[in-house]
């Protein structure tokens, strides 16, 4: 009897040492190659309106489509921060001597989207700061697995995230 039950542990074992194991890390490959990818879409989305000064319907539903090649779904916050400059007794925005605070008005993802959809671009101004997140809302197997071995779960636990911010150089102007 108990050679019978050191048998079926060791076959147990042989199994998830063939099997288990290598399909986790298999999967965490596949999800640090996602993340590279969504990490490198976020910046060139950011960097793209950062030297144009303008966010496009076009360049949105790009980026988009391109992190949703990775076979997850995303949640995707954007941010834009106007810069408001201070009037008070100043004349440019290069000056030397301003009086004064320059304030920032936050636009969120919700009404970039609907901007966007209205007019189809967004134009931005030197000093702006805009910013991308992107987090997968499913879960991956490589998350499955961890949550089924290790007994780790949560529901804040992102695996795949992109995230960048820039300050816009340039004018977008009325180009």
């Amino acid at each position: 009897m108990g050679d019978s039950l050191i048998t079926v542990v060791a076959i147990a074992l042989a199994a998830i040492l063939m099997f288990i194991f290598p399909l986790m890390s298999l999967s965490e490959r596949t999800d640090d190659i996602s993340s590279l990818a969504v990490q490198t879409a976020t910046t060139e989305f950011v960097d793209r309106v950062k030297t144009t000064g303008r966010l496009t319907l076009d360049d949105y539903d790009q980026y988009v489509s391109t992190i949703s090649s990775t076979g997850n779904s995303f949640l995707i916050d954007l941010q834009i921060q106007q810069l408001d400059e201070n009037p008070g007794s100043k004349e440019t925005q290069a000056e030397a001597t301003k009086i004064g605070e320059n304030l920032y008005y936050n636009i969120y993802t919700s009404q970039i989207e609907d901007e966007l959809n209205s007019k189809g671009r967004i134009v931005l101004k030197e000093g702006d700061i805009f910013s991308a997140t992107a987090r997968n809302t499913n879960l991956t197997i490589a998350q499955l697995l961890r949550n089924f071995f290790f007994m780790v779960s949560g529901n804040d636990q992102y695996e795949i995230v992109g995230k960048d911010a820039a300050v816009v150089a340039v004018n977008g102007g009325s180009r």
